[in-house]
């Protein structure tokens, strides 16, 4: 049976579009709901409902209910829980599934008692609350919810374009990085909660001692001026390339063209872009992080050091770009550690049969 599958998110989230664009692609009636707006996605019908202010709150509800209404889905997803899971919940439709995405849980409830209030509300009315992580998982049970209601399923990574390939020499001539330099790459928004500031920091002490190393920063936000303003004052705008936001072709060229992974970010549960830097191949260092940790041993498959920490990132940086054996035999496990656990494919088809199993469970 095909399912009829209603889906309350933001639509202009890469996350979103991969989820909604596997279950389309397998021939299924896909609907996304919401108040971003989203252009033309293939195989979904969109509704754009444009954002109210909040003085408008009871409009927008009423908005989502008569969209929910009128496609009388057999299915309700929404992602994100203190916003898209909010409004799902206030629909009173079942089967209600919701996806926590992390900050959500992790960092909105501990800002306000309302905030805390509506998460949980939100847990107890979902017949199915799914999460990219064990970490994850332990918090939403925090609030009060049976482990029998949480799944853990992750985004996922599509191996197809993120799998290991070749340096792209004419992408180096391009960012006029020397042939033979050392590459590392960031690929987080340039946002406060990814602290790209610690990164910038570390590189004067890289550079040091490996003179040819560049870096590459990826992603877009409200930072990056600031970002760049920080590395001209440090003198190292030579080695440092702000590309922006990109494909997500152009992110897996990027990655196979670069030799490790950077992240430096305060908060994370499974960080999707770990995974797709680990399915090309790429070595990592990571922040001490229990989203991190989950994937990441520390000197089995990467290193890991204290969020915020310049001087530990750089000496970490500095090992894997001065031993080459170590940075290949980092990326072979994580090549692997991907492959069994958070092929996106594998994962879709789990969301599947959680449906099924869900629609079948309302029935009786």
């Amino acid at each position: 049976m095909k399912l009829k599958i209603c889906y309350l998110a933001d639509g202009q989230s890469i996350h979103t579009q991969k989820w909604v664009r596997y279950f389309a692609d397998k021939g299924f009636n896909v609907y996304l709901v919401t108040f971003d707006n989203t252009g033309q996605i293939e195989g979904v019908k969109v509704h754009n409902l444009g954002y109210h202010s909040k003085l408008a709150y009871p409009r927008r509800v009423l908005d989502v209910k008569n969209a929910v209404r009128e496609i009388e889905p057999d299915i309700l997803h929404a992602h994100y829980v203190s916003h898209y899971g909010m409004y799902a919940a206030l629909t009173g439709f079942k089967p209600f599934v919701v996806t926590a995405w992390g900050s959500d849980v992790l960092i909105r409830p501990k800002k306000s008692m309302i905030r805390k209030r509506i998460v949980k509300y939100v847990l107890k009315k979902a017949d199915l609350i799914t999460v990219d992580s064990e970490s994850l998982m332990r918090l939403v049970m925090s609030f009060g919810v049976h482990n029998t209601k949480v799944k853990l399923i992750n985004h996922g990574v599509n191996l197809n374009i993120f799998c290991p390939s070749a340096k792209d020499k004419k992408l180096r001539e391009r960012l006029r990085f020397p042939p033979s330099s050392r590459v590392v790459i960031s690929t987080r928004s340039l946002e406060p909660i990814y602290d790209i500031k610690t990164l910038i920091r570390a590189v004067p002490i890289v550079l040091r001692s490996v003179v040819d190393a560049y870096f590459i920063i990826v992603g877009g936000g409200s930072l990056r001026r600031k970002l760049e303003m920080m590395a001209d004052q440090l003198r190292i705008s030579s080695n440092v390339k702000f590309v922006g936001q990109v494909s997500q072709m152009e992110v897996a060229r990027l990655l196979c063209s670069s030799d490790l992974y950077v992240s430096t970010s305060l908060s994370d549960t499974t960080s999707v872009s770990l995974l797709e830097a680990m399915a090309c191949g790429l070595p990592v260092v990571v922040t001490e992080l229990e989203g991190n940790m989950e994937w990441i041993k520390d000197e089995i498959n990467g290193f890991l050091f204290p969020t915020g920490d310049s001087g530990a990132l750089a000496e970490r940086i500095i090992y894997l770009l001065s031993d080459e054996d170590t940075r290949k035999k980092f990326g072979a496990t994580n090549i692997k550690i991907v492959k069994e656990r958070a092929d996106y494919i594998k994962e879709m088809s789990k969301m599947e049969e959680l449906y099924r199993n869900l629609i079948r469970k309302c029935e009786v």
